[in-house]
């Protein structure tokens, strides 16, 4: 169990296929999570590079992307 991939704590072979959707869902809102979570960084480094931004605002964008972020992830509670 410790160096498997995936376990499955029942006898039902029938949750195969639901862990292989969940794994790629997983998959799907890790890449939307990063791509958030740069993009905001990136917006923000161009702003601040030309005078547009400060220190305090870039700050709370970032917190703002954090809760974003988990809250996109949360989505996969909902099944």
């Amino acid at each position: 169990m410790e160096t498997a991939d995936i376990v499955l704590m029942s006898d039902a072979v029938s949750k195969v296929p639901y862990a292989i959707s969940l794994g790629k869902r997983t998959l799907r809102i890790v890449r939307e999570n990063v791509a958030l979570a740069l993009a905001t960084k990136a917006v923000f480094l161009v702003l601040g590079v030309f005078g547009m931004s400060s220190l305090w605002l870039a700050i709370l964008a970032d917190d703002g992307a954090t809760l974003l972020v988990i809250l996109n992830g949360l989505r996969l509670l909902k099944e």
